[in-house]
């Protein structure tokens, strides 16, 4: 019976704990999570002579994929934040998994430019209602000749991201689903500040594996490795 309750309790313990110690690997720590409202009041303090409006801010943190929701509609007055998802453009995300890759202010590069933006005039256009965008610093100061707008479309609905683990790609625009862009347009507004950039940390990296000890672990003393062999490989395994 000892030795049943023995081999019980062996597979009752965390298969980590039972791994040699050179192969455990610590548990990477997550970044801790961005404080939006810290950074709405951080740009506000630095945009605020271009900005009529700073009631409410957008704060956008490309550091999140679409599959997240990463739009942060700030509440300057209560402190409160709102997160919606919204897309990036295809020039920022060629392989179309979901990450920004890239930032470019270049005309034609349907990217997604990072900065500092006063939000202007609600329009009709191609994409129905849309508001269009004011680019307050060198890294998006074309947003106007590029037309980098506030619209919506099909493809950033959020109900994509549970039957293809994201959203679509825009052309650099701040795309929102059809039925959540009525409240940002009217929430946002003209004259405010939206603020796009990588906030969040990229996702840890694991951890390389140690190499185990220099000398030969017991009963392995005889062991050679295949690259050690010298002469022809045999064609055939037996």
């Amino acid at each position: 019976m000892t030795g049943l309750a023995g081999a019980g309790a062996l597979a009752a313990a965390p298969a980590r704990a039972q791994l040699p110690n050179w192969i455990q690997q610590p548990a990477a720590p997550l970044p801790p999570p961005v404080d939006y409202v810290a950074v709405a009041k951080k740009q506000l303090a630095m945009q605020g002579r271009n900005i009529p409006q700073s009631d409410r801010v957008g704060v956008v943190d490309f550091g999140l994929p679409s599959s997240r929701p990463r739009f942060a509609l700030v509440d300057m007055v209560a402190g409160k934040v709102d997160m919606f998802p919204v897309t990036h453009g295809r020039g920022s995300d060629p392989q179309h998994d979901g990450w920004l890759k890239s930032f470019s202010n270049r005309v034609g590069s349907l990217a997604t430019s990072r900065g500092a933006y006063r939000t202007s005039d609600y329009y009709w256009g191609a994409n129905g209602s849309s508001m269009r965008l004011a680019g307050l610093e060198p890294d998006n100061y074309s947003a106007d000749v590029r037309a980098i707008v506030v619209h919506g479309a099909w493809y950033a609905d959020p109900s994509l991201i549970a039957t293809q683990g994201k959203l679509g790609r825009s052309e650099g625009c701040f795309v929102f689903g059809e039925e959540l862009l009525p409240m940002i347009l009217y929430k946002l507004g003209p004259g405010r500040l939206l603020f796009a950039d990588r906030l969040s940390a990229p996702p840890p990296m694991p951890k390389p594996f140690d190499l185990p000890p220099a000398d030969p672990l017991p009963g392995t003393e005889n062991l050679r490795r295949a690259s050690s062999f010298s002469g022809t490989l045999p064609k055939t395994a037996d």
